[in-house]
């Protein structure tokens, strides 16, 4: 019995797991202190490293595929990022895009900074 529980925590566990690591539930604090990843808004698509389109709903947000639903609270994020002012303070370089067909990794080296 006791091998049955375990088994069926891992299968939980392997289920779970994916969904919480890899959604896109992020949340703007106000302190880079704060944050797990810095990130800068730049003007043109080329420029950036990641496009990511805004969703509605949180059961929209993608999977580190660049949809990313903005929480209200801090303890609903999976990912805390802070908006820096300058280019070269940032980790990660984003462009909003109107689409959702639009959104995606543009420069794969930084999509470990998302998981």
């Amino acid at each position: 019995m006791k091998f049955f529980y375990k088994i069926l925590c891992a299968v939980v566990f392997l289920i779970v797991t994916p969904q919480i690591l890899f959604g896109q539930k992020v949340y703007s604090v106000k302190y880079s202190s704060q944050a797990k990843v810095k990130v800068f808004v730049v003007k043109y698509e080329s420029q950036a490293d990641l496009c990511v389109y805004k969703v509605d709903y949180e059961s929209q947000a993608g999977k580190n595929d660049g949809c990313w639903y903005f929480v209200n609270y801090e303890s609903q994020a999976e990912k805390k990022i802070f908006f820096v002012d300058y280019e070269s303070q940032a980790d990660l370089k984003i462009f909003f895009v109107k689409y959702k067909s639009q959104a995606g990794w543009r420069n794969k080296s930084k999509q470990h900074l998302m998981y």
